[in-house]
């Protein structure tokens, strides 16, 4: 039996626990969060409710890891088109080495809420645990309602559209990164522990791309994890090609960096989504 499509019905109910009028309500969700290799990524999607009313999001759009690699990117540019803002968010694996996976993630997320320069009045999240709110406690405004949902990704139709955008520009920035170290094999692994990746760790050793406080393989130990390893640009460096916007700009048509208020208290802010995530698992789950 197929899975139905996700709905607007939990964003519109946001929207209207947050008073009449004008709202904006904001789905997102992460990738790249157990790959070995590369940043990891959080879309953003947000829409514009009018007492209840919004523009509908593209026929097709679904949790990223329902679809086809050809059908998500086709889905990239409407999805952004419906959207009154659209973003991703991102954090290096300099900075997961330095802080942690989880509050790595939790500042990806920032940068992408961040990027998006609305007035957000609730924030819909994949999971059963908020940290997100005692990080934007911190910027000095209003925080944002935040609704948590288990399965949001399948449910929501925001946070599957955001879900889509995430998956789409990490797996475009790690094809790019794969020319810089074909013997890896990013293009297809897109940073996950694949057999050819273990390999040629096993092999070659870690590359500066690498998440090096992790357990890479039996020949790499990992580094202790929250130390400075390294001094890496906190976004990814390199912009992926045309038609793909920098990472830098989070997908926001924008050249300039995020700039990201709540940074500092990131680094104990814990984790936005509560699935089960294992550190050296091979199997990609975004």
């Amino acid at each position: 039996m197929s899975t139905p499509a996700p709905t607007l019905d939990l964003e519109l109910a946001l929207a209207a626990r947050c008073g009449p009028g004008r709202r904006i309500v904001v789905g997102i969700d992460e990738v790249g969060r157990g790959a070995l290799a590369g940043p990891v990524a959080v879309g953003a999607c947000a829409l514009e409710i009018i007492d209840g009313r919004t523009a509908p999001l593209p026929d097709g759009v679904r949790d990223s890891k329902k679809l086809t690699a050809r059908r998500r990117e086709a889905l990239v540019e409407p999805v952004r088109a419906a959207a009154a803002g659209s973003s991703v968010g991102w954090a290096s694996p300099g900075e997961i080495d330095e802080i942690g996976i989880m509050p790595a993630l939790t500042r990806a997320a920032l940068r992408a809420l961040e990027a998006l320069e609305l007035e957000i009045d609730a924030i819909l999240l994949d999971g059963d645990v908020d940290v997100l709110s005692v990080a934007l406690s911190t910027a000095g405004a209003p925080v944002p309602l935040v609704e948590l949902r288990v399965a949001a990704d399948r449910d929501c139709a925001s946070v599957s559209a955001a879900s889509i955008l995430a998956k789409v520009a990490r797996d475009a920035y790690m094809v790019e990164l794969d020319d810089q170290a074909p013997d890896y094999c990013w293009a297809s692994n897109k940073g996950y522990g694949s057999a050819v990746h273990r390999e040629a760790i096993d092999r070659l050793g870690a590359h500066e791309h690498h998440r090096h406080s992790w357990r890479l393989s039996a020949s790499v130990p990992p580094l202790p994890p929250r130390v400075p390893l390294r001094s890496l640009d906190p976004l990814p460096p390199r912009a992926p090609s045309a038609p793909w916007t920098p990472p830098a700009s989070t997908m926001t048509g924008r050249s300039e960096p995020a700039v990201v208020r709540a940074a500092a208290s990131t680094s104990a802010a814990g984790v936005l989504w509560d699935d089960d995530w294992h550190l050296y698992e091979g199997k990609e789950r975004r």
